[in-house]
């Protein structure tokens, strides 16, 4: 299974949808509110679909008044896996879709929510391909926005690149030294106009070090979840499904409208930020 530039990446990446969307996603008659006037978009992280990153935070979004779409792209196996295709092919990909939101809504811009990888690699259709005037806020959930030395798992990756770059062009394309992370931060790490949070965890085991998360520039709120909640234990994994995580997204999505950060267990008083 190749993927590299070759016609077989192209046609997997754009294969029939074969995993539902997650709970409260893809309701394509959902027209924005006032209230909540752009629509969310959410982008899962490597080896991950939409269902399996987003069953939590999705009906969450939904039920807070948002319309939400979920897609896969850079698709593997049939399309159950996803996020292991070329990096600036999985970017076009969330550009398309997002298009295709923006024209069922008839909205001006989305909201886009990301994990892992899913949360940098909006940075680049921003940057690179006329998304910037289309997204309003990013926000990111242990996005390795500097590369990632992959952790639990890096040892591997980093010892065999072909047979890596054959299986997972995006596992390589995220090393520190890629040439694709390099080019994503050159020339500064945020663009005019767009609102950034960044959400990391120290414990996280594939963002590697938890640090490459956050980013350099105006309108960035860079948070770590235990420098709110000290007793918080999420991990890489478990970040989108974690209750304080989910609130910081709301929060981060509707800042005039924040609620307190659930830290519970009695680990820390519950906060606003």
């Amino acid at each position: 299974m190749a993927f590299a530039d070759s016609p077989t990446a192209v046609e997997a990446s754009s294969d029939v949808d074969v995993v539902p969307p997650p709970p409260g996603a893809d309701n394509w008659s959902c027209k924005p509110s006032a209230a909540h006037p752009r629509p969310v978009v959410l982008a899962h992280g490597t080896f991950e679909n939409r269902w399996d990153n987003w069953f939590a935070l999705s009906p969450r979004l939904a039920e807070a008044g948002y319309c939400v779409y979920a897609l896969d792209f850079g698709r593997s196996l049939g399309g159950t896996i996803s996020g292991v295709g070329p990096l600036r092919v999985s970017a076009q990909e969330i550009s398309d879709f997002v298009d295709r939101v923006l024209a069922a809504t008839g909205a001006q811009q989305v909201d886009i929510v990301g994990h892992s990888q899913g949360g940098m690699l909006p940075r680049y259709y921003m940057k690179n391909l006329g998304g910037a005037s289309k997204v309003h806020t990013l926000v990111g959930l242990a996005p390795d926005n500097h590369g990632t030395t992959w952790g639990l798992i890096g040892l591997p990756i980093t010892l065999a690149p072909p047979v890596t770059n054959a299986v997972c062009p995006a596992c390589t394309e995220q090393l520190p030294s890629s040439d694709f992370i390099r080019q994503l931060n050159s020339g500064g790490e945020t663009l005019l106009g767009v609102r950034y949070t960044v959400i990391a965890s120290k414990f996280d085991e594939f963002a590697t070090p938890y640090t490459t998360a956050f980013l350099n520039g105006p309108d960035v709120d860079n948070i770590t979840l235990q420098d709110l909640c000290p007793g918080n234990f999420s991990e890489h994994m478990t970040m989108p499904a974690d209750p304080v995580t989910i609130q910081l997204v709301l929060n981060a999505l509707d800042p005039e409208h924040k609620a307190p950060i659930p830290c519970g267990f009695g680990t820390g008083a519950a906060q606003i930020r």
